[in-house]
């Protein structure tokens, strides 16, 4: 499949999430992706998350409104939704992974998708989903004991909220290893270092990637 092919699909796909066109959006994604061979990861990456960063974009620019943003965001969550039901999963690498966005962070959808792409490549994971209390994500991590937790972070002025999160973490569970991802790290590097934790990268497929290799799977 041609990178043409993929970006004609995008353009079709961002002009259906501009229209409100939830029915296009996802026969572009399953007849013109998945029945034509397109790989789902490829659907995930360089149609969807690529067409969502030009909406981010787009209404920071104000060239759309917050209702179209929102309007496009619920889009792309339905298409993640759709999308689920097709995905090939390695075999379980015994490994369990929590994904969460801290406290007051609304915008899930990174986060989503890195789980989805932890989930194909074996991992057990449990999404916690948008705006996670921090006493709640603690007590879920207290109870599943992860393998590894992960924060995401869009919004920069989020990044308060994941300094308290890292800490109440440490305080409790102080040997679970952490990673963060998201936008927000594009805009304020060296947050990572200064908690001395790890950056998995830009997208989900980076986050894998370092995942694989931190477990050795």
């Amino acid at each position: 499949m041609t990178t043409d092919t993929i970006a004609a699909i995008r353009a079709s796909y961002l002009s259906a999430q501009l229209a409100g066109n939830r029915r296009e959006a996802l026969r572009l994604l399953v007849d013109e992706g998945i029945l034509r061979g397109i790989p789902l990861p490829t659907l995930h990456l360089d149609v969807i998350q690529k067409a969502q960063w030009e909406i981010g974009r787009m209404w920071q620019e104000n060239e759309i409104s917050v209702a179209q943003e929102h309007m496009a965001t619920a889009i792309s969550q339905l298409a993640l939704s759709h999308l689920y039901r097709h995905m090939q999963r390695d075999p379980p690498n015994g490994r369990s992974v929590v994904v969460t966005c801290v406290e007051g962070e609304l915008h899930e959808l990174g986060a989503r998708m890195a789980s989805d792409f932890l989930e194909m490549a074996g991992f057990d994971v449990r999404f916690l989903g948008a705006n996670v209390p921090t006493e709640h994500m603690v007590r879920e991590v207290r109870a599943s004991n992860p393998d590894l937790l992960a924060f995401s972070v869009t919004m920069t002025y989020h990044i308060p909220a994941l300094r308290k999160a890292v800490a109440a973490v440490r305080d409790v569970a102080p040997a679970i290893p952490m990673a963060v991802g998201g936008l927000a790290f594009t805009w304020v590097p060296g947050v990572e270092a200064e908690l001395g934790v790890p950056f998995f990268g830009k997208d989900a497929r980076e986050l894998v990637a370092a995942a694989c290799r931190m477990f050795e799977v």
